[in-house]
């Protein structure tokens, strides 16, 4: 797990912790069932307060990322979980925006798009 601290982001440093943690939870760099290092761990090795590192675990358990039990600390919850199943469906959204964009402003017919996401579904099934 590495978390990048920038100073130039516009984002809080809680926002940015949060952020890496859920894309590497997403994209399988930090598995289901993984525990997570302790706030206190998080914070040393971040160079950041604990306060911080709290806040940045507060909102991934409140989006459904990760589940905190006393005496246990911070797990990454099943890819299954309603939330993160939406975490996904978003991401999945968002690229078919692009994609449907991307194709309009190089003039493709909805055929045309249609028929390369009908190749690419038929390439994924093998």
């Amino acid at each position: 797990m590495k978390i990048i601290i920038s100073n130039q982001s516009e984002l809080p440093i809680y926002a940015q912790i949060k952020e890496q943690l859920k894309e590497q939870i997403l994209n399988g760099q930090i598995p289901e069932g993984s525990t997570l290092p302790s706030i206190r761990q998080l914070a040393k090795e971040t160079g950041v307060s604990v306060i911080t590192t709290t806040r940045a675990y507060s909102d991934l358990e409140a989006e459904g990322f990760i589940a905190t039990m006393q005496g246990k600390g911070s797990v990454v919850l099943s890819k299954d979980s309603a939330v993160v199943r939406e975490q996904y469906l978003a991401r999945v959204n968002e690229g078919l925006k692009t994609a449907i964009g991307t194709a309009r402003m190089v003039g493709l017919t909805d055929g045309e798009l249609t028929a390369m996401f009908e190749q690419l579904l038929h390439a994924a099934r093998k």
